[in-house]
């Protein structure tokens, strides 16, 4: 808490109305949430679980695949009603032979699109899970309906809706790379038409345990001097082989390498990639050794030539109960030298791997085929030796580590999960080229950046659903100037910008946001502006530009009396700002209690204010090293406010009194009445009544409970209760002469049960009692004189010697009951006596006459020596 306790009553106002700001502090420039977007748009239908997306630069259709449905949406506006849709869901068989698998019939068993891309000039490819069956289909784009009947997809879609999977479709070729079953490893593998490869698994498994998150093409044959090939990058997560003194994690983050041209081997790989490679990509804060070391998602960033790729990687931690994550650069130029430096060989049976330090052969294992090999007569993978080829089998590992290109994270955030993210490159007024990234987060929010000199700067955060639910994917088009993301509940569509919502230019400058810039009247998008010689931006430093601009700055006025406090409200638009009080053009000194101020984000708190503390207070944004006053106070302090002058409402009020002659002289005393003394006194007043008024009344409930508790003691029993039922009177064939017994007695019967049905009185406490089996007694309730500890508990009774002719049970069943009844697994019996026999129910009956009469039914019926527990 910031705020003393006589004012508590304040700071709940606070946390109500801004106690986003007090308990949520953000590195974002600004935030916003659903109902204040701009150009916010939405899709939704039945369906769920929106998972792909397929956007193409000279296409005006959005592509969307989710749980048993494909879309088609107009991309410019995802919320126009001229969707297009191809249902395509599991068969009910397929759906119970899901279930009998053991998977879930709420989520599993269903046809989940995994795979939506192009295929040639005409059609779509699409695969589903189909119900733990994938299978796959061509779509008709034009027409936008399944072409052909769907074709079997085991090798091509993974079997469940969250295995970790990548594919690219490149001439006709489909490259895959998931755990195609339920009991295969991990693999890559390329189907028909041309020759289909995978890994291997078998001496040295190249895969373990793997969980991919995305695949992409480098065309480096193009520019290539020596003839080199395109080649394709996978991405995944999978359990660690290496051994090292500086790190220990379970699991690490890779990238493999494959080159497109990859026929396989003649004899040794056959059917295999003999290009195969993977290293390790290293995400992690140096001067602490932290490694990040699961990969969530990778964004391609491709350069003018394919040499200025750059691979963006969102990593987080293994341990699932803690949220952070890390976004890491990596250029392709690192990860080319490190698929040419030393491979890791595998030792002790794969359980172990060190650097090679053998002879490698020729040509490279690993390397595509290039315009060298050509000349030496290597025309395909093919033509590649047996012992190249074996030594690829054996070392697919690499021993050097992909760094970052920056040496460090671009971002690191605590108690935030990134999920997915994408990138464009925006020309700044200053003629340089930004990458700004859109980040989502596992809550459904939109983080927007921009990289600036090796550091990631937040422009704002844009929560995108009213519930939390995770961002599933990301797509951007520059044409169209949107940015589409995908959630289990739907399809949301944002300009990538939004300059409007900066009304003033330090707002505009403050932002950094490459989009935008001040023209001098308004913050616009630099995309739509053809001259940009008079537009102001500063993205390098966000702070130069507006001394000259102006700006309005809101006045107010406070009047307050000494020893009130008061609130001086003022909101800052930016997070990374910093609030800063003036008071008649000086720092406000001090903010404790001794010095009569408190300030947080929202405002300045004026402790019981003092004459000395009238005057003018103005509240500054402080924001790279910026200062912009953002409203101004004048507060008037004095010992006792003056009345306000009477309104019309007052005089018309008073006028209407009955018998009032002066209305000028009684509405002043009705304002005097009204005075905030007189008000005080008056609440005070009611309070006090009000506090003896539940006094009294605790007093009294508190006496009546006691009393009723006194006349309750000892009085109850069921003798008068029975007595008012003359028809309780039971058969004398089982009835005592007894007498009056005023205890209730509660035994356990396990090893004795002596007397239980054969009428054997016994002495307690004087009394002759009945030994009924169902017998309740009441009594009242003894208390203790002293503080001797309570008498020992009287020994049980003997066996009887002998039986009452009047409850013998037929068939000697009073001998043999007891033993039974040991027999039971060690149950024990609760024993209730009552000592009236004469006063109890009707509805409770003698056991043995209960027993006579059952027996009697089954009187031809043999009697089981060791009857079990239900039957007795």
């Amino acid at each position: 808490s910031i705020f003393p306790s006589n004012v508590i009553f304040l700071f709940c106002h606070l946390f109500c109305k801004f106690g986003v700001t007090f308990i949520k502090i953000l590195s974002s420039s600004h935030l916003l949430f659903p109902s204040g977007l701009e150009g916010y748009r939405r899709f939704e239908s039945s369906a769920v679980n929106y998972s792909t997306m397929l956007l193409e630069a000279d296409s005006e259709r959005l592509y969307v695949g989710a749980r048993g449905a494909v879309f088609a949406l107009n991309a410019s506006d995802i919320s126009a009603s001229s969707a297009l849709t191809i249902e395509w869901e599991a068969s009910t068989e397929q759906k119970l032979q899901c279930v009998l698998k053991g998977k879930d019939n709420k989520t599993e068993c269903f046809n989940h699109i995994r795979l939506l891309q192009r295929f040639n000039s005409t059609h779509l490819y699409m695969c589903g899970t189909h119900a733990y069956m994938p299978l796959c289909a061509y779509v008709d784009e034009k027409r936008f309906v399944m072409s052909s009947q769907p074709e079997e997809g085991k090798d091509k879609c993974p079997y469940g809706p969250i295995t970790g999977y990548t594919a690219l479709i490149l001439d006709q070729q489909i490259y895959t790379a998931s755990r195609y079953d339920f009991w295969s490893f991990p693999d890559i593998r390329r189907n028909a038409p041309t020759p289909a490869l995978k890994t291997e698994n078998a001496p040295t498994r190249w895969l373990n345990e793997a969980d991919f998150v995305g695949s992409a093409l480098v065309r480096e044959s193009l520019g290539s001097s020596n003839g080199d090939d395109d080649k394709i990058y996978f991405f995944f997560t999978e359990k660690s082989q290496e051994q090292s003194t500086t790190y220990s994690h379970s699991r690490v983050a890779r990238v493999a390498r494959i080159c497109k041209g990859d026929r396989g081997g003649h004899l040794t790989l056959q059917k295999r990639w003999t290009s195969f490679l993977k290293t390790r990509l290293t995400c992690s804060l140096p001067e602490y050794d932290f490694h990040f070391n699961m990969l969530r998602s990778i964004f391609v960033m491709h350069g003018l030539t394919p040499q200025d790729t750059l691979f963006y990687g969102i990593f987080g931690l293994e341990w699932k109960n803690v949220k952070a994550s890390a976004l890491c650069r990596f250029s392709l130029s690192e990860v080319q030298e490190a698929f040419r430096g030393p491979y890791m060989e595998s030792q002790d049976s794969g359980s172990t791997w060190k650097e090679y330090v053998g002879k490698i052969p020729e040509p490279r294992p690993g390397t595509c085929i290039t315009g060298k090999l050509r000349a030496k007569g290597i025309n395909v993978s093919t033509s590649l030796p047996d012992e190249v080829l074996d030594f690829v089998r054996r070392h697919p590992l690499m021993s050097h580590q992909v760094q970052p290109a920056d040496r460090r994270p671009l971002l690191f955030r605590r108690t935030t999960d990134y999920t997915h993210m994408a990138a464009t490159v925006v020309q700044g007024v200053d003629e340089q080229m930004y990458h700004v990234l859109y980040m989502g987060t596992d809550e459904g929010w939109l983080h927007k950046a921009v990289a600036i000199k090796g550091q990631l700067h937040i422009i704002e955060e844009l929560q995108l659903f009213e519930e939390p639910e995770p961002v599933t994917n990301i797509l951007l088009s520059t044409e169209r100037t949107s940015v589409y993301i995908n959630s289990p509940s739907g399809v949301v569509q944002l300009p990538l910008s939004n300059c409007e919502r900066y009304t003033s230019c330090y707002d505009c400058i403050f932002s950094r946001d490459p989009h935008c810039a001040w023209s001098g009247a308004e913050c616009v998008d630099v995309m739509t502006q053809s001259n940009r010689s008079s537009l102001i931006q500063d993205i390098q430093h966000g702070r130069t530009g507006c001394e000259n601009t102006g700006y309005d700055v809101a006045q107010r006025s406070r009047s307050v009396r000494v020893g009130d406090d008061v609130l001086l409200q003022c909101e800052l638009n930016s997070n990374l700002a910093t609030p800063f009080w003036t008071l008649n053009g000086g720092e406000v000194q001090g903010y404790d209690l001794n010095s009569g101020f408190r300030t947080g984000t929202d405002g300045l708190l004026i402790i019981e204010a003092r004459q000395d503390q009238s005057g003018l207070y103005t509240c500054h944004a402080v924001e790279n090293n910026v200062k912009v006053a953002i409203a101004t106070y004048n507060v008037t302090i004095s010992l006792d406010l003056p009345l306000p002058p009477p309104t019309e409402r007052t005089r018309n009020f008073v006028a209407t009194v009955p018998g009032t002659e002066h209305p000028s002289s009684d509405g002043a005393q009705s304002l005097l009445l009204l005075s905030p003394k007189n008000m005080e006194a008056m609440y005070l007043s009611l309070i006090t009544i009000l506090g003896g008024l539940c006094v009294v009344l605790t007093v009294v409930l508190a006496y009546v409970g006691f009393c009723l508790r006194a006349d309750q003691r000892g009085k109850y029993s069921l003798r008068a209760a029975a007595a008012a039922h003359p028809s309780s009177k039971r058969s004398s064939r089982c009835r005592k002469q007894h007498r009056n017994s005023t205890h209730m007695e509660l035994k356990t019967v396990s090893s004795h049960c002596n007397g239980v049905c054969n009428g054997v009185s016994k002495l307690h406490n004087g009394d002759i009692q009945d030994e009924g089996f169902l017998q309740i007694v009441p009594g009242e309730a003894q208390t203790l004189a002293s503080n001797d500890p309570p008498p020992p508990a009287p020994p049980l009774p003997p066996t009887p010697q002998h039986t009452s002719p009047e409850c013998d049970f037929p068939n000697g069943l009073s001998a043999t009951l007891p033993s039974v009844l040991r027999r039971m697994n060690g149950n024990s019996y609760v024993l209730l006596r009552q000592s009236d026999s004469e006063n109890t129910s009707p509805l409770s009956h003698c056991f043995s006459e209960e027993l006579n009469r059952i027996l009697e039914k089954r009187k031809h019926t043999q009697l089981l020596p060791r009857p079990d527990e239900s039957s007795v």
